[in-house]
């Protein structure tokens, strides 16, 4: 298993080659560190001492090419070192992550999501820096320090003797100062785990945390971590600077020793000067190798301590083999399912699931309903192989269930939570989620996924095409990927504008170049297109010299000045008090974000004039007159001479960027696509009056039954199963998250469902929906399993099994159960009548 690896496997195990290229390399380079030692001796006795010039220059001249070799293959070394490393931390984090993938859920349930995280991320890279470089730096620090040792005895036996004398105590006390350093590291990763895990859980639970302003009581739990790291760190720092001092000192004592011994002996004439010059040098780059050596015993030591922290976290057997161990295709399962006497205890002695047992013929229809705590959807979990259970008996077509890999469940069971898992990515992606997974890693990896028809088929039998066709007609197109398709679009414009341009023109606010755009920016109406430049973007116009000398030409500025001023002040005199409310910020040109900020700018505005007003405070007024949408902020309105202004300006501006720089901004022309708007935008060509809202759902209606005539329909529902979820699915609905769950699951054709409560989130129509495909197109194809929350949805079930506090106390069909007048009955007719 990963968990119990030992560190070092990880590098000897692989890149043998390279290991061995490394230590050649090792050896040049040792060779080319001691040679210049050599030289200078040469330099001093032979060249220098004799007055030779010919055999300085040659003596330097290898000095200087043995250095310059010398780093060039420390170069190299290097380079091999950090891809070693990097590909062991590459290696390491994708086995461990495949293992931690496999762990029984029970682990996740325990294990907060910082703590996995911070190991897989931050711990591990530090580790894998270290294996880099596990083998190459022990072996060329040790090789050059007993290389420097030996050149030195060879000079000097006696100075060598007394200069590497000091070393063995060093040897004592560092390692006796890091063992004590390593033990404050363990806890360090530990509070820092717990720390990650607090502040994972705040960013997770935000609406929480903000919905009750729990800022001081987040604040504590983070302190106390913050705290006790500091104190560790106070502590950590204490034996890391006394194990540097130790070194330093150590360091200073070797020269001390070297000036006394050896400035005798040179004066005795014992000891010629260029040996002592090579000498001190050698004791000099003798350090290097014993610093790096110490440093590598550290760095050892932190990801020893690391790792076996990591491992033993992980250090869990996963409850079901992923795939079979001989080569054989999945299991095909009929879906006849049998449980027999089945219990489930966990912690050793809490019994969730007492002495189940029941029978499922292959298509029939199962229904799990009791008082909340029963053991429904552990029942469920159990079924479909989420937990492990070992008291009793669960058969699929006479094969235990517990005996399966998880490629044979994947294959044969689908799973739907109450809360189905949205991964961050595309509505498809999500759909898709399991057959790719599927086809993945099972024998049917090349057979195509499922087509455009069948998905849109099954998001038509949940309710959920309408969902994918509002997000489409919604969605901004990229002019590389949908162009053709772009293309067809403003032909659909055309026709919407003879069927319904005159009837529609005071319900749209159509795109008209000779009138002024009330549900648009000032400084859309002014450009009147879509910027294809940076400096032209909304944003950036206030700061855009160009654009300002145009206002300016134009006699614009200063009204628009006093328009942001207007709204500014009115703005900040309305809202005040009101920053943490956004319902009030939806109808406002200043966003909650930068309310604080104008604040401060209407404070500073002066009483009369603008003749000396700052230019940061000018631009920021500038900009809040160009995001003005008068119908839609009431906080100020346009004069009709400064409407006349602005489309005066309009051409003057298209006029200028159509000669000086055509290729700036896209303008709004009836027979090109606007990339910058949506597809419903596009073929209304304009914006909806946002009053309207029945009116507009009936323009969306003209627009779908006119793309559905162009055959374009499925088109912009493949586009709007490109749209982003979002983290956890955070821009969907909780009904929407059901119903990819549901989708999901079918799109794989199990021949075994099982639904853990997965329309609880959906509206009366839409469970209807869902109950109409149970009880139709389901029927007989799929065995069902489903834990029921809405009795009214089991009324056609084969069979229900009521439960309580663990256990079956009743099971038949819907009239049976009411004709005993027992639980079920109550359940059926007391308050909500739901389970």
């Amino acid at each position: 298993m990963i968990s119990q690896k030992p560190l070092f496997s990880w590098v000897l195990e692989r890149f043998r080659g390279l290991q061995a290229l490394l230590i050649l390399l090792i050896l040049a380079a040792i060779f080319l560190r001691v040679f210049p030692l050599e030289m200078q001796k040469r330099i001093v006795n032979s060249a220098i001492a004799t007055m030779n010039v010919n055999a300085l220059f040659l003596y330097c001249g290898l000095y200087l090419g043995a250095v310059v070799l010398a780093g060039l293959i420390k170069y190299v070394i290097n380079l091999l070192q950090s891809f070693i490393g990097q590909k062991i931390l590459f290696e390491m984090r994708a086995q461990i992550y495949d293992h931690i993938l496999s762990l029984p859920l029970p682990f996740f349930r325990r294990t907060p999501p910082g703590m996995v995280i911070a190991s897989l991320t931050s711990e591990l890279s530090s580790i894998g820096e270290f294996m880099g470089g596990a083998i190459a730096v022990p072996i060329i620090n040790i090789l050059t320090l007993l290389s420097f040792a030996a050149y030195m005895a060879y000079l000097n036996p006696l100075l060598a003797v007394l200069s590497l004398s000091i070393y063995p105590v060093e040897i004592f006390i560092i390692p006796m100062l890091q063992k004590r350093f390593n033990r404050l590291n363990r806890d360090r990763i530990d509070v820092t785990r717990s720390m990650s895990n607090v502040i994972g859980e705040a960013i997770s639970g935000m609406h929480e945390v903000q919905g009750n302003a729990g800022y001081e009581l987040e604040n504590q739990k983070l302190e106390r971590f913050s705290s006790r790291l500091f104190e560790i760190r106070l502590h950590m720092n204490k034996f890391k600077f006394l194990t540097k001092f130790a070194n330093n000192f150590f360091q200073s004592l070797g020269p001390f020793i070297l000036f006394i011994v050896g400035g005798y002996l040179t004066i005795q004439g014992r000891f010629d000067l260029g040996a002592l010059v090579a000498f001190l040098s050698a004791y000099e780059k003798l350090y290097d190798p014993w610093k790096e050596l110490m440093d590598y015993y550290q760095d050892y030591q932190d990801s020893k301590v690391r790792y076996h922290q990591i491992m033993d976290y992980f250090d869990v057997e996963p409850e079901f083999e992923r795939l079979p161990q001989e080569e054989r295709e999945p299991h095909r399962l009929a879906g006849n399912l049998e449980v027999k006497d089945l219990s489930f205890i966990v912690d050793g002695q809490i019994r969730i699931l007492d002495q189940i047992s029941l029978d499922l013929k292959s298509g029939e229809q199962l229904a799990l309903v009791g008082l909340s705590g029963s053991g429904k959807s552990t029942l469920a979990m159990v079924i479909g192989q989420l937990y492990h259970y070992s008291i009793g008996h669960v058969l699929i077509d006479g094969i235990e269930l517990k005996t399966l890999t998880r490629m044979d469940v994947s294959y044969n069971i689908g799973y739907v939570a109450q809360y189905p898992f949205i991964f961050d990515g595309t509505i498809l992606e999500n759909l898709l989620y399991a057959c790719r997974s599927l086809h993945q890693n099972g024998p049917e990896r090349d057979q195509l996924l499922p087509s455009r028809e069948e998905i849109f088929s099954v998001l038509d039998k949940i309710g959920f095409s309408e969902d994918i066709l509002a997000m489409g007609l919604n969605t901004l197109l990229s002019p590389e990927r949908h162009a053709e398709f772009a293309e067809k679009l403003v032909a659909v414009r055309e026709s919407f504008f003879q069927q319904w341009g005159s009837k529609l023109a005071g319900l749209i606010d159509f795109f008209d170049v000779s009138r002024f755009q009330y549900y648009t920016s000032i400084a859309e109406n002014i450009i009147f297109g879509h910027p294809n430049r940076k400096p032209y973007e909304s944003k950036e116009l206030p700061t855009n010299t160009l654009f300002r000398e145009f206002l300016r030409e134009t006699d614009l500025n200063a009204p628009l000045l006093d328009l942001g001023e207007e709204l500014a002040v009115s703005t900040v005199a309305l809202l005040k008090g009101l920053e943490q409310d956004d319902f009030f910020f939806k109808m406002s040109p200043i966003p909650a974000d930068e309310f604080e900020r104008y604040g401060e700018i209407v404070d500073r505005l002066p009483r009369s004039g603008r003749e000396h007003l700052p230019r940061e405070i000018e631009d920021a007024l500038l900009s809040l007159a160009l995001r003005f949408v008068p119908a839609l902020h009431k906080m100020a309105s346009l004069s009709l001479e400064l409407e006349r202004q602005l489309l005066r300006a309009r051409n003057l501006f298209m006029e200028r960027i159509s000669s000086e720089d055509p290729e700036a901004i896209t303008f709004y022309k009836p027979g090109e696509y606007l990339y910058a708007h949506s597809v419903l935008e596009n073929v209304i060509f304009g914006h909806l009056r946002t009053e309207h809202a029945q009116t507009n759902e009936q323009i969306r209606e003209n627009v779908v039954d006119l793309l559905a005539e162009a055959a374009l329909l499925d088109d912009v529902r493949e586009v709007g199963l490109a749209f982003e979820v979002g983290s956890k699915g955070d821009r969907l609905s909780g009904g929407q998250k059901q119903k990819i769950g549901l989708a999901r699951a079918l799109l794989k054709n199990p021949h075994i469902l099982i639904l853990d409560e997965a329309t609880a989130s959906l509206d009366n129509n839409s469970q209807a929906r869902i109950q109409h495909l149970l009880n139709s197109e389901l029927k007989g194809k799929h065995t069902l399993i489903a834990v029921a929350h809405r009795l009214e949805m089991v009324r056609d079930f084969d069979l229900i099994a009521v439960m309580k506090a663990g256990r079956i106390i009743e099971m038949g069909k819907y009239e049976e159960l009411m004709e005993r007048k027992g639980l079920f009955y109550e359940l059926a007719n007391g308050p909500g009548k739901s389970a």
